[in-house]
């Protein structure tokens, strides 16, 4: 009896247990009437975030939110809430009789809760609020056009999915330091401007038609789950994101288009500054390497590549080369070479700039390499200075791209210039009209290394066409030929034809990439990653290696058929013929070379020339000693009048440009070896007037009918003779380098000169003691001293080439 009655305790035991776990794990979720009438209007604030403790303007992710509602019969309701998705409650403390408000601390940012209020057994309905606030907006950034702005944020997926469906809307507020400085001061016209609201998801705003060159400021701002009607109403109590700030650029204009002509001229002033900087340091070695390397057309080639490629620019390769063609220092094939190689060198600018100046922001870098070589600046050493002149054009050429970059005009596929591009490209002649394009730019600002950054930079904005900017490269390679053709006109004729190869080599090179150019540019594009007719960033690169293979294949091709150009060249640009009579320097006429080694290495040959001038002055009065011709004997003197005449135009054209040559760096050598020009053109003058001297005394012998007598006659030839010799000397020692000769010959011909002068003289004296040929004898006697006193200026002219003095 007792096991049973046992037992069904037990079971009763058990029963109720189950009825409490059942309690326990289920909450009581039961919605009561009473309850909802008795809490009405149920409402959440907008989320307030918490400020940092050490900084009370920075507001963190997390925050409160302020819960109210009407409690009707003045009860002492719990409250609790949870977090979306969530199966768990929060739950307060019961709250005081007639309660109607409670803030809850500590939530996160950006979620979806909801909240009931009610008792142990039964609660209201629940309601939701979320804790949406500045921080919704994610990667909120502005990014500034011309005359315009474009927006763009993100917002968290989960949030975007959970707003997806509402009517959720955001305006955009903005104001330029103009209007915000007037709203300071109460000005009428100050203040926020307002967008039309537009939904949350957009993610994006583009701002047209605002003030160029201009700082603005931007907010982005919500009403949560406002109807669209309402959200101006409401912006007072809105959301708003951080401010994000940004200047506008300069709409295309006047002031812009002058900027971008300024950026231009900075890009090439520092490139100049960096190739005359890099050609004072490298100095002689240059010289020595266009003089040593250029022996066959291959050295050649990699002599111009390499020069090119350590100055940056072909245009001085260029000028360089028929410098010294002109000064006689190198051969037309040997010219050909190294304008080829120039070709290929220049193409190392385009990968500097697509390196450095695209794809990494060295401008900042290069203020720092600026102070950092600014020290050298007060160093004497003339190589210090030449470096630090390299360092800072380096740095300013970059800057000027930087530049150069921000002032080309940002256009779109729908703007008139772009389509201009498109429109013509299509056309058969379409890349012939390119390549024109092309050369007349690089014609007009003398660069094409600065017409390929401007190429380049129009191809990175989206204006240029991949295609349309490797049709202007082509004509840049033509455009860049002008330099050696400006150069060349004051020059002599070998010159002209060094020029004329250039031109040839790149003008053939262009001729046939046209018939070839979509079929290669298609080869082009499946050699990189990417497709260079949509991504300008691949273009770019694209652009580069084109101008690289391009160059490569030309100079491959052509470098079989150098003698053939070298022909053409010749037959194309004919000699007008040795003209003696006409004075005209053929070495310095023009421009100052670009360093002073060029310059002094010019006026060398210049000075040569001058000594072989000179020397022919003394066949022109042997020729008039031995000649009984009335004619041919007028003819010689009006020809030692005339050279007398060239060799003192020739002494003050060459004091002249060595004046000018000494202003710039030098070193102590080229110092040295300029002195000693300015005295051998002394020396040199001084022949022509001694010459000019006996033309006279010749002159007046045969007007007073005084004749020679064969002896004297034999002596004069015998004397003549020697000087002859002794101009020999001087004219070899005048093409060798200075300070490297042997005066041993010069000696021997002086020494020569000196006991001719003493045999004559003896004869003379023995004459005049005879009493016989008293008049010729007076002639006789002033020609063999004046010849005597040329044979002193001639030993002075190996002398300062030596750089000793035997006086």
């Amino acid at each position: 009896m007792f096991k049973k009655i046992n037992l069904l305790v037990i079971c009763v035991f058990a029963l109720s247990f189950v009825s409490l776990a059942d309690v326990i794990a289920e909450p009581d979720t039961t919605i009561d009437a009473t309850i909802n009438a008795a809490y009405t209007n149920l409402q959440s604030s907008i989320f307030e975030n918490d400020k940092a403790e050490d900084d009370l303007t920075k507001k963190l992710e997390t925050g409160s939110v302020t819960l109210t509602w009407e409690n009707t019969d003045n009860s002492s309701p719990v409250l609790r809430y949870r977090q979306e998705g969530s199966e768990e409650w929060n739950t307060s403390e019961q709250l005081k009789a007639g309660a109607s408000e409670y803030i809850i601390e500590g939530l996160d940012e950006n979620k979806f809760f909801e909240w009931s209020l009610g008792g142990s057994s039964t609660w209201t309905e629940p309601t939701e609020f979320h804790t949406l606030g500045m921080h919704l907006f994610e990667n909120f950034s502005a990014k500034p056009g011309a005359e315009s702005m474009k927006l763009t944020w993100s917002i968290n997926y989960d949030v975007a999915t959970k707003l997806k469906g509402r009517d959720v809307m955001v305006v955009v507020k903005y104001q330029n330091d103009i209007a915000k400085r007037r709203a300071k001061k109460g000005v009428e016209g100050g203040g926020w401007l307002y967008t039309e609201p537009f939904s949350i998801l957009d993610k994006k705003i583009e701002f047209e038609n605002l003030n160029g060159n201009d700082k603005y400021q931007f907010q982005i701002g919500f009403a949560p789950f406002a109807k669209t009607a309402n959200v101006m109403k409401e912006k007072d109590q809105m959301i708003w994101s951080d401010k994000v700030k940004s200047t506008t650029k300069r709409g295309w204009g006047i002031a812009k288009f002058l900027i971008l002509i300024g950026s231009l001229a900075f890009f090439i002033f520092g490139m100049k500054l960096m190739s005359e900087g890099l050609q004072q340091a490298a100095g002689n070695r240059l010289r020595a390497m266009l003089g040593a390397m250029t022996s066959n057309r291959v050295k050649g080639v990699l002599t111009g590549f390499g020069i090119t490629s350590i100055v940056q620019s072909s245009s001085v390769t260029s000028v360089m080369t028929v410098s010294f063609v002109n000064a006689g220092l190198m051969t037309l094939r040997q010219s050909a070479g190294v304008m080829m190689g120039a070709n290929v060198g220049t193409t190392i600018t385009a990968w500097i700039i697509v390196v450095l100046g695209f794809k990494l922001s060295i401008v900042s870098y290069a203020y720092m390499l600026i102070a950092l070589a600014a020290p050298l600046l007060f160093i004497s050493k003339p190589k210090a200075k030449a470096w630090v002149t390299a360092i800072f054009g380096f740095c300013i050429l970059f800057i000027g791209l930087g530049e150069l970059k921000d002032a080309v005009p940002e256009l779109d596929a729908s703007s008139s210039i772009v389509q201009f591009f498109i429109d013509f490209k299509e056309a058969w002649y379409g890349p012939v009209m390119f390549v024109l394009l092309g050369a007349l730019v690089t014609m007009v600002i003398q660069s094409s290394s600065a017409a390929m950054a401007l190429t380049l930079t129009m191809v990175a904005s989206g204006t240029l066409p991949f295609d349309v900017a490797c049709a202007m490269v082509l004509g840049e390679n033509i455009g860049t030929t002008i330099t050696a053709q400006l150069a060349s006109l004051i020059a002599n004729v070998h010159a002209k034809r060094a020029a004329a190869i250039h031109t040839i080599f790149n003008v053939v090179g262009v001729v046939w990439m046209l018939l070839v150019f979509h079929f290669f540019l298609d080869g082009l594009a499946w050699m990189v990653t990417g497709d260079p007719y949509k991504d300008t960033a691949v273009a770019a690169t694209a652009i580069a290696l084109f101008h690289t293979l391009f160059n490569l294949i030309n100079v491959f091709v052509l470098i079989w058929f150098v003698p053939q150009l070298v022909r053409f060249a010749e037959r194309s640009v004919r000699s007008k013929g040795e003209s003696d009579e006409e004075f005209h320097l053929d070495f310095i006429s023009g421009p100052l070379g670009s360093t002073s080694e060029l310059c002094i290495l010019e006026a060398k040959k210049e000075v040569a020339k001058f000594g072989k001038i000179t020397s022919k002055m003394n066949g022109f009065v042997k020729t008039f000693v031995n000649s009984s011709d009335r004619k041919e004997k007028n003819k010689m003197l009006r020809k030692i009048e005339k050279y007398e005449e060239i060799t003192d135009r020739v002494e003050i054209e060459i004091a002249d440009y060595l004046g000018k040559t000494a202003q710039m760096e030098m070193s102590e050598d080229a110092s040295t070896r300029m002195r000693g020009m300015l005295n051998i053109t002394t020396d040199l003058e001084r022949i022509g007037d001694i010459f000019f001297q006996m033309s006279k005394t010749l002159e007046k012998k045969d007007s007073d009918k005084v004749y020679f007598t064969p002896e004297q006659r034999n002596g004069l030839n015998n004397m003549l003779k020697i000087v002859d010799n002794a101009f020999d000397v001087m004219n070899e020692n005048l093409n060798s380098e200075y300070g490297s000769i042997s005066m041993d010959k010069a000696i021997a011909r002086e020494r020569e000169i000196d006991q001719m002068r003493d045999q004559l003289r003896e004869e003379h004296h023995r004459q005049i003691g005879t009493g016989t040929n008293l008049e010729n004898g007076m002639v006789f006697s002033n020609l063999f001293s004046s010849l005597e006193k040329v044979g002193d200026h001639i030993i002075n002219v190996s002398e300062h080439v030596a750089g000793v003095n035997l006086h």
